[in-house]
């Protein structure tokens, strides 16, 4: 049977492409593309991105389950698999139990399942394909010293990107309680931080909390989520836009209140179906709630019967800016409890499709900072205030304009990929110190070995 490493590793590029001249990147990633939303999209596009500017990418990764929490057509959750999109980019998946209501211990086992099959893939590729690099993306905390044991055993620097601070906010939502396991998530996750070479963040709040945790200024650094502003751009999709409004069966005149991501409990989407319930009487307005996840059939039931609230699932990628542009306003509702722990991915795609934001944030979180340029911040959790910005803007079209450019200027003055991935690509070449590529590796042992899945994108 041909091994997973003789098809992924005998060479990481493609047949026939020159090796590249950068880095070489192990990404620990739970999550990964072609998953829309979360940490799945940005590993993927950073990765892909990475192995653009020349730099050899290794990713490994489970198969893509979320936000559905459900293994996609042409993946499996059981075996290992290798895929090849691009040039100096090899994506290799381990086998994950994905849990189908994935609360406290069930999400504990789900990445314990990770953490431990992709062991041996990591230790395996830091002791032959020598990386420069071993980066790893929380939450999925669990896989963390996974990525650092390899990093250490190979002589890589140690990277982990924080996008969420997922033990705070579990607590602070009530999925863990009680205090001493509270101190024990605390001493485990600041050993764990000061572990690492260095730590990056999404946001310059998060970077605050991190230095609470001991992460020093020489060691933190900010990496943003960044936006594709030219998939985005709204003028380009205006028509694509028109078309999708249409299909969804959303007339011209009515205004649409748009909700898109992942509907899960750090959102409050519970505020966003009250809102709808205040506004029932405005048949010009119209929630449209896009997205899967743990929540929307609650959500669905709780909305059951409003006229103007729709569902409708995530679409392709390639309809993400279409999407965005059919809004005459975006919704981004947030729980009281996680708004400073937190910086929601989607705000990036809001601000670059060039629309008013109403918020539902503390007027002192990051968020909130950016918002208050580009749409309106209401008090989070209430219904009450959403119901009256949301109808404001729509009855104040000159407004709402405004706050709409306000929103794609912001969004190329700090959220451009190809200026946030420069930067990543500078600090990856500082961090591994030119450490030059070594030697093509040998196949992977047993009982690894499998066939390789079929290179997606090819």
């Amino acid at each position: 049977m041909e091994s997973l490493a003789s098809a992924a590793l005998t060479h990481p590029t493609a047949a026939g492409a020159s090796a590249p001249a950068g880095q070489r990147l192990l990404l620990l990633s739970l999550n990964y593309s072609p998953e829309l939303t979360g940490i799945g999209k940005y590993s993927g596009e950073m990765t892909e991105s990475l192995a653009a500017r020349g730099n050899e990418v290794m990713v490994v990764c489970a198969p893509p389950h979320y936000p559905s929490w459900s293994v996609q057509p042409g993946h499996a959750a059981w075996r290992y698999s290798v895929e090849r999109s691009q040039p100096g980019l090899t994506v290799l998946r381990c086998p994950t139990w994905v849990p189908r209501r994935p609360g406290g211990a069930a999400r504990l086992l789900y990445q314990a399942s990770f953490a431990l099959s992709s062991l041996p893939v990591m230790l395996w590729l830091g002791w032959q394909w020598r990386p420069a690099v071993v980066g790893t993306v929380a939450p999925a905390t669990l896989s963390a010293p996974v990525a650092w044991l390899t990093a250490r055993l190979c002589g890589a620097k140690a990277w982990l990107h924080v996008q969420d601070l997922e033990f705070d906010a579990a607590f602070r939502l009530g999925l863990l309680r009680g205090s001493l396991l509270r101190r024990l998530f605390g001493v485990a996750e600041r050993a764990l931080l000061a572990s690492f070479d260095q730590v990056s963040t999404i946001s310059r709040r998060m970077l605050r909390h991190l230095a609470c945790k001991g992460v020093g200024l020489a060691r933190g650094s900010l990496l943003p989520n960044w936006v594709d502003l030219d998939a985005l751009d709204p003028t380009q999709q205006a028509d694509a836009a028109a078309t999708l409004r249409s299909q969804i069966g959303i007339s011209p005149v009515q205004k649409v209140a748009l909700f898109s991501g992942t509907m899960n409990r750090k959102q409050g989407l519970h505020t966003l179906v009250q809102a709808a319930a205040l506004l029932r009487h405005r048949d010009d307005i119209v929630f449209l709630l896009c997205g899967q996840g743990e929540m929307r059939s609650a959500l669905e039931e709780a909305g059951s019967g409003l006229p103007g609230l729709r569902f409708i699932d995530l679409r392709p990628a390639h309809e993400l800016g279409a999407l965005l542009a059919l809004a005459d306003l975006h919704l981004l509702p947030q729980l009281r409890q996680a708004a400073d722990l937190v910086l929601p991915s989607k705000l990036g795609g809001m601000l670059a499709s060039g629309r008013a934001i109403v918020a539902g944030v503390d007027a002192d979180s990051e968020i909130a900072t950016l918002v208050q340029h580009a749409g309106r911040c209401v008090q989070p959790e209430s219904a009450e205030a959403f119901a009256q910005a949301i109808e404001a803007l729509c009855d104040d079209d000159a407004e709402r304009l405004r706050l709409g450019e306000a929103a794609l200027h912001l969004a190329h003055l700090r959220l451009d990929r190809e200026a946030v991935m420069d930067t990543l690509d500078a600090e990856l070449r500082s961090w591994a110190g030119g450490r030059a590529p070594t030697e093509e590796v040998g196949p992977l042992p047993a009982p690894l070995g499998q066939r390789p899945a079929q290179a997606s994108g090819s």
